[in-house]
């Protein structure tokens, strides 16, 4: 499975980077390089003071970074935060455990890890990009973000492969769609989430900008380590953490809008739903996966990398909207799971709505046009 073959190719990668050891930066009154190029500003040593180039100071106190970015962070975890919740505790109380439920609540579980960290970056952002939380918690938020935004988008791939088994192959959908099938690719999704956290885990993340007095977290690294390392890391990242995936997404996506298309009006609201899907996916994932490879590549199209840094830092902050975007599009565009959330909310007993036949399930060619209309937004609810 090509999931299996990222997870042991991050893992080589990272088990390179643990018994790597690093030769200490230069000290003299010269000035030395701290930081590499990539997805970070410069960073300069004169005389043993850290410090970058005017314009990059400049940059790093910007209301770009220490306003808006932060707010973007907080509307994700405001909004994703609960709507998250809700869905996860009807997906696992309220809900059928079908194959295609078992990988939703991996993709909601992803969603809810990703948004637990956005405080702590909130928080740096508004201080100024000032890290006050100490180098281990820096080192594990870092990867916690990084495994996370990954692993949902592995969960969007494999939801995307169940949905286009189900759809525009019904005969064989019994066949694949088991929960040994499904089983498999939440244990390769998390194998991979894990497999991703090591090298931000093995490394510091935290550095002191004496003339500005602050401590970046994430934002620079030693061009050794970065060159020798987090270049193939997150190069490996790229292709196959998300152009894998986005190629998948695409083509399953894009062939279930086909055969509902092939059947008309009638299921013109489910094909709004799955284009959605599809919208949202590449508008909120798509633009800083771009920029993190323009970071790391040679391109002569970048003259100077650190003017995308502050760009990179914005789509970073819009992809984490992806994870409060998804229970909207997957769980609550469904008439049924709104019904029950509201049922849940106002203690009433929504036994009733569950029999109205809204079921998630492409089980065979026989799907009605209620369940087709529905299969694209939530599980079969109980």
């Amino acid at each position: 499975m090509s999931v299996c073959a990222t997870a042991q190719t991050l893992l080589l990668l990272s088990l390179l980077c643990v018994f790597h050891s690093c030769s200490p930066a230069p000290r003299n009154c010269s000035t030395t390089s701290v930081g590499g190029r990539p997805r970070s500003f410069n960073l300069i040593t004169i005389c043993n003071v850290t410090t970058v180039e005017e314009k990059n100071i400049r940059a790093l106190q910007s209301p770009t970074l220490v306003l808006y970015v932060p707010i973007i962070y907080l509307i994700s975890f405001t909004v994703g935060l609960p709507a998250n919740l809700l869905a996860l505790w009807v997906l696992l109380f309220h809900t059928k455990k079908l194959p295609s439920s078992i990988l939703l609540i991996n993709l909601t579980t992803m969603d809810l890890l990703l948004l637990t960290v956005l405080p702590f970056r909130i928080v740096y952002h508004f201080r100024g990009n000032d890290w006050d939380f100490g180098e281990p918690l820096c080192r594990v938020v870092t990867a916690l973000f990084y495994c996370n935004m990954y692993g949902s988008v592995l969960c969007l791939m494999f939801i995307a492969v169940d949905r286009y088994v189900a759809l525009v192959h019904p005969f064989g959908a019994n066949t694949f769609r088991s929960g040994s099938t499904s089983l498999r690719m939440t244990l390769c999704v998390w194998l991979v989430a894990l497999v991703t956290m090591v090298p931000l885990l093995s490394f510091g993340q935290s550095y002191r900008l004496e003339e500005l007095q602050i401590t970046t977290c994430h934002d620079a690294l030693p061009p050794n380590e970065q060159k020798t390392f987090f270049f193939p890391y997150f190069v490996t990242l790229f292709f196959l953490c998300f152009v894998l995936p986005l190629v998948v997404v695409l083509y399953c996506y894009g062939s279930v809008i086909r055969v509902l298309a092939a059947e008309g009006e009638r299921y013109a609201h489910a094909m709004r739903v799955t284009v959605l899907v599809l919208l949202v996916f590449v508008v909120c994932l798509l633009p800083s996966n771009i920029l993190l490879l323009l970071h790391y590549s040679d391109s002569r199209l970048v003259l100077n990398r650190e003017d995308l840094y502050i760009p990179y830092v914005v789509s970073l902050a819009v992809s984490t909207l992806n994870s409060s975007i998804d229970p909207f599009i997957f769980y609550y565009v469904s008439d049924d799971f709104r019904e029950r959330v509201r049922a849940m909310l106002c203690c009433h007993d929504a036994q009733a709505s569950s029999s109205t036949g809204s079921r998630a399930s492409y089980s065979s060619s026989r799907e009605t046009k209620k369940s087709k209309v529905t299969l694209l937004s939530s599980p079969s609810i109980h």
